[in-house]
């Protein structure tokens, strides 16, 4: 691959909405991520104070509904569209399974992406709680692949 294919794919990102590229080849690895609005510098922005309210006429106070519970799950969330494979060939024990520890290191699955194979490390510590995707099924950027306990 030579720089001129690179610039190709770095013009294609920014005219789309793809947030990463990976490509390997025999002694060739290229992987390109550019930042998202998440990410992005946070806006520092000022509000006037609010101007002071009528008093309302009084009406029955509603009991207001009660918070949903907060989810402190840890999520390994796919970094491209692909198809998710939970093991490197049918016959072959799947990368995790509920129960199984993971490192930030660990390869959870494969995404297929162009018929290109991508490994998937989790980049977070923990124990696999659940797997939300079934073997096989297409995913999209940034969708939940597995919640950590």
């Amino acid at each position: 691959m030579d720089i001129k294919e690179i610039k190709q794919i770095v013009d294609l990102m920014k005219r789309s909405d793809l947030t990463e590229f990976s490509v390997e080849e025999e002694q060739f690895k290229l992987r390109i991520k550019r930042a998202t609005e998440t990410q992005a510098q946070p806006q520092i922005v000022s509000y006037a104070a609010p101007a002071p309210v009528a008093p309302a006429a009084t009406a029955p106070v509603a009991a207001a509904p009660a918070p949903a519970a907060e989810d402190k799950s840890t999520y390994i969330t796919s970094p491209m569209v692909g198809t998710f494979y939970s093991a490197p060939s049918p016959e072959s024990p799947s990368f995790a399974k509920v129960g199984d520890m993971v490192k930030e290191d660990s390869v959870v699955c494969i995404i297929e992406a162009m018929k290109i194979m991508n490994e998937i490390q989790s980049e977070v510590s923990g124990t696999i709680a659940e797997i939300l995707v079934e073997n096989g099924q297409p995913v999209e950027f940034g969708q939940k692949l597995f919640r950590l306990a």
